[in-house]
C-alpha cells in the first residue's frame, strides 16, 4: 500500500464490484462448465477425461442439424431487425424534432417495460387458432376457419425480431445522432442521389452502431429459449432446448455443458468474422451501444 497513490487506490476500488462481478458470474462458471464438458461418467462419483460429449456432437444428425439451423435463423432474424431498425431509427435521429422525438423514444421503449415472457405470450394470444389475427381474417373472408399461425419459421422470427429489436435500435440512433448534416448537405450539392449518400455516407458513418447492434441481436436471439419453444412449439428445433433437456430433463451434465460451449464458440466466431469482414473493431462498436 506505501507505493499505492490515493488515485490508483480510488480506481481499483472502483473497478472491484465489476471485476468481481465479471470473476463470479462469467469466468468461474464457465470455467466450471468447461472442466464438466470434458469429463465423461465411468461409475457412481467417478469421472475420466474424454472427448465424448463432442462427439457425441458431430456423430448424433439430430443435434448437428439444430445448431445449424439455430444459427441460420439468428442470422435471417439479425438482418430482419437491421432492415427494420435502420429507417426507425433514422427516424428518430434525423427526422424528428422535440417533443415527437421524445414521443417515438418513449414508443420504442414501452413494449419492453413488460418482461419477454409477457410480451411472448402476447404473440401467443395474437395468433394461436382461436386468436385475434385468426378471426380477423376470418371476419373480412380472407379465410373460411380460422387458421393457426403458430409453430412456424416465419412465427419465431416474428418474435425474435420483435423481442430484439430495442437492441439493435438503440446503437443506431447513438451512431445516426452523430451524423453531421452539412456532410448529406454538401453531398446533395455535389449531385449526388440518395442511394449514394446512403452507401457513401450514413452507411460507414454507421457502421460501428450496426456492428454493435448486430453483435446484440445475434447474440442475443442465438441464445434464446423462451420465444423458440413458446412460438415454435415442440418442434421448433432450437439449439438451447437441446441444452435444457440435457441439464434438466436427462441430468447429462458434461453433455449439456459441451453444447452450451459449442454454442459460445459459434457465437464467438460470428461476431468475429462479422467484425472482419466490415472492418471493425469491437471496441468501437460497443461504445455505440
Amino acid at each position: 500500500m506505501n507505493g499505492l497513490s490515493p488515485k490508483k487506490l480510488t480506481l481499483y476500488l472502483l473497478l472491484a464490484p465489476a471485476i468481481l462481478w465479471l470473476l463470479l458470474l462469467i469466468v468461474l462458471p464457465h470455467t466450471g462448465m468447461g472442466i464438466i464438458s470434458l469429463r465423461e461418467r465411468v461409475g457412481p462419483g467417478e469421472f475420466a477425461f474424454s472427448f465424448k460429449q463432442y462427439m457425441t456432437f458431430f456423430e448424433e444428425p439430430l443435434y448437428w442439424n439444430t445448431f445449424v439451423r439455430t444459427a441460420v435463423m439468428s442470422l435471417i432474424a439479425t438482418v430482419l431487425a437491421l432492415v427494420l431498425a435502420f429507417p426507425v431509427a433514422w427516424t428518430i435521429a434525423k427526422v424528428a424534432k422535440g417533443r415527437m422525438k421524445a414521443l417515438m423514444l418513449a414508443a420504442t421503449l414501452l413494449p419492453f417495460w413488460a418482461s419477454e415472457l409477457v410480451r411472448t405470450l402476447g404473440w401467443l394470444i395474437l395468433l394461436r387458432g382461436s386468436g385475434v389475427i385468426p378471426g380477423f381474417f376470418q371476419m373480412i373472408g380472407l379465410t373460411n376457419e380460422p387458421v393457426e399461425l403458430l409453430y412456424h419459421d416465419a412465427t419465431i422470427l416474428v418474435g425474435l425480431v420483435y423481442s430484439s429489436l430495442l437492441f439493435m435500435l438503440v446503437p443506431l440512433i447513438n451512431a445516426l445522432e452523430t451524423l453531421d448534416d452539412s456532410l448529406i448537405e454538401a453531398a446533395y450539392d455535389l449531385g449526388g442521389n440518395r442511394f449514394d449518400i446512403l452507401r457513401r455516407i450514413v452507411i460507414p458513418h454507421a457502421a460501428p452502431g450496426i456492428a454493435a447492434g448486430c453483435i446484440m441481436v445475434f447474440m442475443l436471439t442465438l441464445g434464446n429459449y423462451l420465444t423458440p419453444v413458446v412460438l415454435g412449439g415442440k418442434s421448433s428445433m432450437w439449439f438451447t432446448e437441446q441444452i435444457y433437456t440435457q441439464f434438466i430433463t436427462r441430468f447429462n451434465w458434461e453433455q449439456g455443458a459441451a453444447f452450451a460451449f459449442l454454442l459460445l464458440g459459434l457465437s464467438s466466431l460470428l461476431v468475429w468474422a462479422g467484425l472482419k469482414i466490415t472492418g471493425q473493431r469491437f471496441a468501437d462498436a460497443m461504445r455505440r451501444t
